[in-house]
């Protein structure tokens, strides 16, 4: 590991220009590029203390030798040069974007005399127009057999070209009016260059225009009596029209324009692209990438752009490029947009209409790209056993983990906290196992002593279950009570997780589980190998000091901070860091994502029931139809509070008993002064205010 101060150039002798920038390691590879407004401002923050600098960048900055740098004289230079440099050579810490598929185009040859369609991967060539890309091969396909109706250009291969030339005779698609077959000469190659041209215009979007001659055609066709042509270009209409329905118009002034979306979190990022072109969607395509500088949002799209827009020039780089953040400083890359187009390019954010809802359904896109990415990398069970077999290493652990569990803690500004228990056996979800608690010992807001209560409860409940099968001969301490404890609102967990209600029973034996007499596994009998919290050192240290606290020693306990992804151990005073690209990391991210999703879940329900609650919830013996029917008949808990037994007993089903028992739980349920909306701030009349009124939000759920 080098210190960045041996390499450090000396004071004034870095320029204060524009500039690009290399840092090389000891074997004189480059590991990072970079460019700059002010190169001597810019490489300044490289060489502060390191513990100042972002992790990534302090690996960066240590695992560097030397640094040099190139000025030249604008920004957008800068941003040219930093593009070329890293596609040469392609620096290990720089953000890369990598396909995650290799997507095809239609493509016509313009650049050979007889110019052909087909579809093309890879790079791109020279005198070849591209449209698209395409999410499937068999898509292209499908809309060239429309359009040869038409535009019968040809599409054969060179081989087969050859042959038919050499023989006098044309393929198959010569015969049926899909090919005007240049090979035998029935077309001369300017007839069928111009037939291209129009083929790549009509593909362009200039549609309008070459429909209505069709039709003024077809109409003429028809006056001069002659059916058959009329026929034909009748087809040939309904035939482009079936072409053009395959990509939806989404923006109704035929805007020329793509839209770049960016889903992250703190290790990838997912870029999504759609390309629209007439307003409509003639593309889409998609990257992952690794984030392995200190990177914004803003930064991934202005990498984003130069990937997608280095090679390209004239009409490939659109009017309009829809970004979710705008690059800064922002000119750089617009005038550069600019430039490669040859006309001016607008970069900006869209703010509200089809283009803000389009935007939106490119960020989905992009989110359910990088989850995709992520469920992919997790089910292959190679990568499940390496990142079992990392985590095992990381921690010091005799034996891979087989079974995990995590806790989160949730709760809304102290109230209704929660916590979740998740479980990942073998690296995979064992959802049937999940468990929700409500935090009983105290009121408010403290994670870290909610989280000593929740791992205690859970694992009392082990040492019951140990104790019951005989494995356990000591006495339970008194920190183990008798009662069942640990599986609050055990109906709402068990219908989102299909678990059993746990029925005390004597336990057997099923798969090597304890099981209650009726089969179902015991909730808590099985005990893992690896505790994960969510939260750092404090939380750590709690769940330690709570399993301390009953002998439990044969379990280990680690947290997972979200801040910078650090692992922690108890009685640790630093981290333990895993490579951006371990597995291990990523199996743990998944573990804390899926506890935090369940607790706020579960924290979100509880808050939604507590808000809907009405003093009718709380009668003996009347249930949810008859409730509904005394709010309908009266119209409000506010009229049928006012209503007297005997008219209460004229609603169907409700006899006198029942009337007798609302009135008097109504009566010692009326409000001491009107409720009040906090959202609107008006007075309720109604104590059966629609529930949106009573929940605005008072802070960010956790």
């Amino acid at each position: 590991m080098a210190d960045p101060s041996s390499y450090r150039p000396k004071p004034g002798q870095i320029p204060d220009s524009p500039g690009v920038y290399k840092f090389r390691d000891e074997h004189g590879r480059v590991i990072y590029v970079g460019k700059a407004k002010s190169l001597r401002q810019r490489l300044a923050n490289y060489f502060q203390d390191l513990a100042g600098l972002h992790p990534r960048t302090r690996t960066m900055v240590t695992t560097a030798a030397s640094v040099e740098w190139t000025v030249v004289s604008t920004e957008v230079e800068a941003l040219q040069l930093e593009y070329t440099w890293i596609k040469e050579f392609d620096p290990r810490f720089n953000v890369k974007y990598r396909d995650d598929k290799s997507y095809p185009y239609l493509a016509v040859t313009l650049n050979e005399e007889f110019p052909r369609v087909q579809v093309m991967r890879g790079a791109k060539k020279k005198g070849v127009r591209y449209f698209g890309p395409y999410g499937h091969a068999w898509a292209i396909r499908e809309t060239v057999d429309l359009m040869l109706r038409v535009f019968p250009v040809r599409t054969c291969s060179a081989g087969v070209f050859k042959r038919s030339a050499q023989i006098g005779r044309p393929c198959l698609l010569g015969y049926i009016g899909k090919c005007s077959a240049p090979c035998v000469g029935r077309i001369s190659p300017e007839e069928h260059r111009e037939l291209a041209e129009e083929f790549c215009d009509f593909m362009a979007g200039r549609t309008g225009a070459y429909l209505r001659r069709l039709e003024r055609r077809m109409q003429e066709a028809a006056e001069e009596m002659e059916y058959e042509r009329a026929a034909r270009l009748r087809d040939d209409i309904g035939a482009l029209r079936r072409a053009m329905e395959k990509s939806a118009v989404v923006l109704a002034d035929a805007t020329d324009a793509d839209l770049v979306a960016v889903a992250e979190d703190e290790l990838e990022a997912a870029v999504q692209i759609f390309h629209v072109r007439g307003g409509r969607v003639r593309g889409q395509r998609g990257w992952v990438t690794d984030k392995v500088e200190a990177v914004t949002t803003a930064g991934l799209v202005e990498h984003a752009l130069q990937q997608l827009y280095g090679e390209e020039q004239g009409d490939a780089v659109p009017k309009e490029v829809l970004v979710p953040a705008l690059p800064e400083p922002v000119e750089p890359i617009a005038q550069w947009l600019s430039q490669r187009r040859g006309s001016q390019v607008s970069l900006r954010i869209p703010q509200r209409g089809d283009k803000k809802d389009l935007m939106a359904t490119v960020g989905r896109n992009a989110q359910q790209a990088l989850a995709l990415h992520k469920t992919r990398r997790a089910s292959d069970l190679t990568t499940r056993s390496r990142a079992l077999e990392e985590i095992a290493q990381a921690l010091g652990l005799d034996t891979v983990p087989l079974r995990i569990e995590c806790f989160d803690i949730s709760h809304l500004q102290g109230d209704d906290v929660v916590a979740s228990m998740v479980v990942f056996e073998d690296g995979l979800a064992r959802k049937s196992e999940y468990r929700r608690f409500q935090i009983k010992g105290f009121a408010g807001q403290d994670d870290v002593r909610s989280m000593h209560e929740v791992i205690g409860r859970r694992f009392k409940r082990y040492l019951q279950e140990k104790q019951k099968s005989g494995e356990w001969t000591q006495e339970p301490s008194d920190a183990v009570p008798a009662e069942a404890d640990g599986v609050p609102t055990e109906a709402g967990a068990a219908a989102e997780t299909g678990a059993p209600t746990e029925v005390d029973g004597a336990p057997d034996a099923v798969d090597g589980r304890l099981t209650d007499d009726d089969g179902r596994p015991k909730r808590f009998a099985y005990p893992p190998q690896l505790v994960v919290v969510d939260g750092g050192a404090p939380q750590v240290a709690a769940a330690r000091r709570a399993m301390d606290e009953l002998g439990i020693d044969d379990v280990a306990v680690c947290g997972l901070a979200k801040r910078l992804e650090e692992v922690w151990l108890p009685d640790e005073d630093d981290p333990v860091v895993l490579p951006r690209s371990s597995e291990g990391l990523y199996l743990l991210q998944r573990v804390r994502d899926e506890a935090h999703r369940f607790a706020i879940t579960y924290q979100r329900s509880k808050r939604t029931k507590r808000l809907k609650a009405s003093p009718l919830d709380a009668v003996a013996g009347l249930g949810e139809t008859r409730r509904q029917a005394l709010l309908k008949h009266f119209g409000s808990l506010k009229k049928l509070r006012a209503a007297t037994v005997d008219e209460i007993c004229e609603v169907p089903g409700v006899g006198r008993k029942t009337a007798e028992t609302v009135a008097a739980a109504l009566a010692a349920a009326a409000p001491s002064a009107p409720a009040v909306n906090t959202a609107t701030g008006e007075i309720i009349e109604d104590d059966e205010a629609p529930p949106a009124a009573l929940s605005a939000e008072r802070g960010q759920d956790r």
